[in-house]
Protein backbone atom coordinates (compact mmCIF):
# COMPACT_ATOMS: atom_id res chain seq x y z
CA UNK A 1 0.00 0.00 0.00
CA UNK A 2 1.27 3.40 -0.89
CA UNK A 3 1.42 6.34 1.34
CA UNK A 4 1.97 9.80 2.28
CA UNK A 5 3.20 11.53 5.48
CA UNK A 6 1.77 14.74 6.10
CA UNK A 7 1.67 17.54 8.77
CA UNK A 8 -0.22 20.31 10.35
CA UNK A 9 1.10 22.32 12.94
CA UNK A 10 2.89 18.64 13.94
CA UNK A 11 -0.64 16.87 13.42
CA UNK A 12 0.18 14.29 11.86
CA UNK A 13 -1.43 11.55 9.70
CA UNK A 14 -0.78 8.52 7.20
CA UNK A 15 -2.77 9.61 3.81
CA UNK A 16 -4.26 7.12 1.32
CA UNK A 17 -5.47 8.37 -1.85
CA UNK A 18 -8.35 5.64 -2.41
CA UNK A 19 -8.50 6.84 -5.91
CA UNK A 20 -6.09 4.27 -6.76
CA UNK A 21 -5.17 2.31 -3.31
CA UNK A 22 -7.86 0.54 -1.74
CA UNK A 23 -8.15 -0.45 2.28
CA UNK A 24 -10.66 -2.70 3.93
CA UNK A 25 -10.27 -2.63 7.31
CA UNK A 26 -9.64 1.08 7.93
CA UNK A 27 -9.54 0.96 11.94
CA UNK A 28 -7.34 -2.39 12.33
CA UNK A 29 -4.96 -0.70 9.40
CA UNK A 30 -5.37 2.93 11.50
CA UNK A 31 -3.94 0.98 14.83
CA UNK A 32 -1.63 -0.53 12.49
CA UNK A 33 0.30 2.03 10.93
CA UNK A 34 -0.11 4.97 14.10
CA UNK A 35 2.39 2.53 16.26
CA UNK A 36 5.28 4.76 16.34
CA UNK A 37 7.37 1.75 17.14
CA UNK A 38 5.99 -1.23 14.47
CA UNK A 39 3.96 1.31 12.30
CA UNK A 40 4.96 4.26 10.70
CA UNK A 41 3.78 6.66 13.65
CA UNK A 42 1.16 9.05 13.07
CA UNK A 43 -2.08 10.47 15.31
CA UNK A 44 -4.12 8.02 12.53
CA UNK A 45 -5.48 7.68 9.77
CA UNK A 46 -6.55 9.31 6.77
CA UNK A 47 -8.07 8.06 3.62
CA UNK A 48 -8.69 10.39 0.34
CA UNK A 49 -11.78 9.02 -1.48
CA UNK A 50 -13.70 9.61 -4.47
CA UNK A 51 -17.06 11.80 -3.37
CA UNK A 52 -20.67 11.51 -5.02
CA UNK A 53 -20.92 15.32 -3.70
CA UNK A 54 -18.08 16.85 -3.42
CA UNK A 55 -14.88 17.19 -5.02
CA UNK A 56 -13.47 14.38 -2.82
CA UNK A 57 -14.11 12.75 0.43
CA UNK A 58 -12.03 12.32 3.67
CA UNK A 59 -12.63 9.54 6.17
CA UNK A 60 -10.50 10.00 9.55
CA UNK A 61 -9.21 7.01 11.81
CA UNK A 62 -7.88 7.69 15.41
CA UNK A 63 -5.08 5.28 16.57
CA UNK A 64 -7.38 3.43 19.18
CA UNK A 65 -8.88 2.51 15.62
CA UNK A 66 -12.44 4.73 15.99
CA UNK A 67 -13.19 6.94 13.19
CA UNK A 68 -13.88 10.72 14.06
CA UNK A 69 -16.15 12.87 11.84
CA UNK A 70 -13.38 15.78 11.25
CA UNK A 71 -9.95 17.53 11.57
CA UNK A 72 -9.14 20.79 10.68
CA UNK A 73 -5.65 19.78 10.11
CA UNK A 74 -5.78 16.75 8.31
CA UNK A 75 -8.47 18.33 5.91
CA UNK A 76 -5.60 21.19 4.76
CA UNK A 77 -3.45 18.23 4.08
CA UNK A 78 -5.81 16.87 1.79
CA UNK A 79 -6.83 20.07 0.21
CA UNK A 80 -3.14 20.40 -0.43
CA UNK A 81 -2.61 16.75 -1.53
CA UNK A 82 -5.23 16.89 -4.30
CA UNK A 83 -4.06 20.33 -5.61
CA UNK A 84 -0.16 19.57 -5.79
CA UNK A 85 -0.75 15.99 -7.19
CA UNK A 86 -3.20 17.64 -9.86
CA UNK A 87 -6.22 15.50 -8.45
CA UNK A 88 -8.38 18.21 -8.10
CA UNK A 89 -6.24 21.49 -9.31
CA UNK A 90 -8.91 24.44 -8.28
CA UNK A 91 -8.86 27.24 -5.85
CA UNK A 92 -11.39 26.25 -4.04
CA UNK A 93 -11.59 22.68 -3.24
CA UNK A 94 -15.13 20.76 -1.47
CA UNK A 95 -14.36 17.84 0.76
CA UNK A 96 -16.91 15.92 1.94
CA UNK A 97 -16.36 14.77 5.38
CA UNK A 98 -18.98 13.68 8.28
CA UNK A 99 -18.90 16.57 9.72
CA UNK A 100 -20.59 17.47 6.22
CA UNK A 101 -19.08 19.40 3.51
CA UNK A 102 -16.37 21.85 4.23
CA UNK A 103 -15.02 24.35 1.44
CA UNK A 104 -11.22 24.94 1.15
CA UNK A 105 -9.54 28.13 -0.05
CA UNK A 106 -6.21 27.20 -1.47
CA UNK A 107 -3.10 30.08 -0.91
CA UNK A 108 -0.26 29.29 -2.96
CA UNK A 109 3.21 30.43 -3.32
CA UNK A 110 4.88 31.68 -6.38
CA UNK A 111 5.67 27.82 -8.24
CA UNK A 112 1.75 26.93 -7.82
CA UNK A 113 2.63 24.89 -4.39
CA UNK A 114 -0.19 24.43 -1.56
CA UNK A 115 1.38 26.42 1.50
CA UNK A 116 -1.69 27.54 3.66
CA UNK A 117 -5.14 26.47 3.79
CA UNK A 118 -8.50 28.63 4.55
CA UNK A 119 -10.93 26.13 5.73
CA UNK A 120 -14.22 27.16 5.86
CA UNK A 121 -15.35 24.99 8.96
CA UNK A 122 -19.04 25.98 9.44
CA UNK A 123 -21.34 27.58 12.34
CA UNK A 124 -20.18 26.44 15.70
CA UNK A 125 -22.95 23.93 17.42
CA UNK A 126 -23.51 24.91 20.96
CA UNK A 127 -27.01 23.33 21.75
CA UNK A 128 -26.20 20.96 23.96
CA UNK A 129 -28.21 18.15 22.24
CA UNK A 130 -26.16 18.75 18.84
CA UNK A 131 -23.13 18.93 20.63
CA UNK A 132 -23.39 16.17 22.36
CA UNK A 133 -23.43 17.41 26.37
CA UNK A 134 -25.42 16.07 29.22
CA UNK A 135 -26.12 19.82 30.62
CA UNK A 136 -28.92 21.74 31.60
CA UNK A 137 -28.27 24.83 29.45
CA UNK A 138 -27.61 25.67 25.96
CA UNK A 139 -24.58 27.49 25.07
CA UNK A 140 -23.06 25.47 27.73
CA UNK A 141 -20.23 27.60 29.37
CA UNK A 142 -19.74 26.72 32.78
CA UNK A 143 -19.93 22.72 33.20
CA UNK A 144 -18.41 21.50 36.17
CA UNK A 145 -15.63 19.00 35.43
CA UNK A 146 -13.71 17.51 38.50
CA UNK A 147 -10.89 15.59 39.04
CA UNK A 148 -7.98 14.64 41.61
CA UNK A 149 -9.65 17.25 44.01
CA UNK A 150 -9.76 20.04 41.22
CA UNK A 151 -12.76 22.24 39.46
CA UNK A 152 -13.41 22.93 36.22
CA UNK A 153 -15.51 24.96 34.04
CA UNK A 154 -15.80 24.02 30.67
CA UNK A 155 -17.41 25.92 27.76
CA UNK A 156 -18.99 23.11 25.52
CA UNK A 157 -19.00 23.50 21.27
CA UNK A 158 -19.06 21.42 18.54
CA UNK A 159 -17.15 21.52 15.38
CA UNK A 160 -18.83 18.75 13.87
CA UNK A 161 -16.90 16.96 16.76
CA UNK A 162 -17.17 17.55 20.88
CA UNK A 163 -15.27 19.80 22.69
CA UNK A 164 -14.95 20.99 25.74
CA UNK A 165 -12.80 24.21 26.58
CA UNK A 166 -11.24 25.14 29.49
CA UNK A 167 -9.72 28.24 30.34
CA UNK A 168 -6.95 27.82 33.03
CA UNK A 169 -4.49 30.94 34.96
CA UNK A 170 -1.68 28.76 35.31
CA UNK A 171 0.67 28.22 32.51
CA UNK A 172 -0.39 25.91 29.96
CA UNK A 173 2.61 24.83 28.97
CA UNK A 174 3.33 23.33 32.74
CA UNK A 175 -0.03 21.98 33.17
CA UNK A 176 -0.70 18.21 33.11
CA UNK A 177 -2.69 18.15 30.24
CA UNK A 178 -2.74 13.92 30.50
CA UNK A 179 -3.88 13.62 34.19
CA UNK A 180 -6.90 15.53 33.47
CA UNK A 181 -7.32 15.04 29.88
CA UNK A 182 -7.74 11.27 30.60
CA UNK A 183 -10.17 12.00 33.06
CA UNK A 184 -12.75 14.31 31.80
CA UNK A 185 -12.39 13.16 27.70
CA UNK A 186 -14.71 9.82 29.53
CA UNK A 187 -16.73 12.46 31.80
CA UNK A 188 -20.23 11.28 32.18
CA UNK A 189 -21.84 14.52 30.39
CA UNK A 190 -20.03 13.44 27.29
CA UNK A 191 -21.84 10.37 25.67
CA UNK A 192 -19.73 9.98 23.04
CA UNK A 193 -16.54 11.68 24.49
CA UNK A 194 -14.71 14.87 24.10
CA UNK A 195 -11.86 16.69 22.78
CA UNK A 196 -10.28 18.67 25.88
CA UNK A 197 -8.56 21.86 25.57
CA UNK A 198 -6.83 23.72 28.37
CA UNK A 199 -6.25 27.22 27.21
CA UNK A 200 -4.35 31.03 28.24
CA UNK A 201 -5.21 34.01 27.58
CA UNK A 202 -2.32 35.81 26.48
CA UNK A 203 -4.75 38.46 24.90
CA UNK A 204 -8.03 39.23 23.61
CA UNK A 205 -6.43 38.15 20.25
CA UNK A 206 -4.07 35.81 20.70
CA UNK A 207 -4.28 32.70 22.71
CA UNK A 208 -1.88 29.81 23.94
CA UNK A 209 -3.62 26.24 23.07
CA UNK A 210 -3.00 22.33 24.67
CA UNK A 211 -5.65 19.58 23.66
CA UNK A 212 -5.88 16.11 24.78
CA UNK A 213 -8.16 14.35 21.88
CA UNK A 214 -10.30 11.71 22.17
CA UNK A 215 -8.62 8.29 20.96
CA UNK A 216 -5.58 9.55 20.64
CA UNK A 217 -4.37 11.64 23.95
CA UNK A 218 -2.17 14.91 23.23
CA UNK A 219 -1.43 16.21 20.38
CA UNK A 220 0.64 19.19 18.88
CA UNK A 221 -2.42 20.83 17.83
CA UNK A 222 -5.78 20.10 16.67
CA UNK A 223 -7.57 22.31 13.84
CA UNK A 224 -11.35 21.91 14.54
CA UNK A 225 -10.23 22.17 19.05
CA UNK A 226 -8.41 25.52 17.61
CA UNK A 227 -11.76 26.47 16.14
CA UNK A 228 -14.16 25.32 19.42
CA UNK A 229 -11.55 27.37 21.45
CA UNK A 230 -11.61 30.42 19.52
CA UNK A 231 -15.57 30.06 19.80
CA UNK A 232 -15.08 29.59 23.17
CA UNK A 233 -13.75 32.68 23.42
CA UNK A 234 -15.69 34.85 21.99
CA UNK A 235 -18.82 33.10 24.12
CA UNK A 236 -16.98 34.22 27.20
CA UNK A 237 -16.78 38.11 25.96
CA UNK A 238 -12.67 37.07 26.01
CA UNK A 239 -12.05 37.36 21.99
CA UNK A 240 -13.34 39.71 19.44
CA UNK A 241 -15.23 38.29 16.17
CA UNK A 242 -12.01 38.99 14.46
CA UNK A 243 -8.92 37.04 13.62
CA UNK A 244 -7.65 35.28 16.53
CA UNK A 245 -3.66 33.54 16.52
CA UNK A 246 -3.78 30.31 19.09
CA UNK A 247 -0.22 29.14 19.66
CA UNK A 248 -0.11 25.48 19.61
CA UNK A 249 2.43 23.26 20.67
CA UNK A 250 3.19 22.28 16.75
CA UNK A 251 2.90 26.05 15.48
CA UNK A 252 -0.13 28.59 15.10
CA UNK A 253 -3.40 28.96 13.10
CA UNK A 254 -5.07 31.54 12.68
CA UNK A 255 -8.95 31.47 13.45
CA UNK A 256 -12.12 33.91 12.55
CA UNK A 257 -15.58 33.70 13.78
CA UNK A 258 -16.92 35.82 11.00
CA UNK A 259 -19.91 38.14 11.78
CA UNK A 260 -20.93 38.68 8.06
CA UNK A 261 -21.79 34.45 8.11
CA UNK A 262 -21.49 33.15 11.51
CA UNK A 263 -18.80 30.88 10.36
CA UNK A 264 -15.60 29.80 11.26
CA UNK A 265 -12.52 30.03 9.11
CA UNK A 266 -8.90 28.66 9.84
CA UNK A 267 -5.78 28.98 8.40
CA UNK A 268 -3.08 27.29 8.84
CA UNK A 269 -0.11 25.37 6.89
CA UNK A 270 0.16 22.00 5.36
CA UNK A 271 3.48 20.00 4.31
CA UNK A 272 3.98 16.68 2.90
CA UNK A 273 6.69 14.88 4.79
CA UNK A 274 7.56 11.53 3.09
CA UNK A 275 6.09 8.79 0.70
CA UNK A 276 6.24 5.46 1.08
CA UNK A 277 5.35 1.83 1.39
CA UNK A 278 3.71 -0.14 3.78
CA UNK A 279 3.45 -3.50 3.81
CA UNK A 280 0.62 -5.21 5.74
CA UNK A 281 -0.94 -8.48 6.26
Amino acid sequence: MRFTKMQGCGNDYVYVNCFEESVSSPGQLARAVSDRHFGIGSDGLVLILPSETADCKMRMFNPDGSESEMCGNAIRCVAKYVYDRDIIHKPQIAVETLAGTKIISVNTDENDIARTLTVDMGEPITAAADIPVIANASPVMELLLSAYGRDFHATCVSMGNPHAVIFIDEDVSTFDVERFGKVFEQDEHFPHKANIEFVNVLSPEHLKMRVWERGTGETLACGTGTCATVAAACLNGISPRKPVTVDLLGGQLIIEWRETDGHIYMTGPAEFTFDGEYHHG
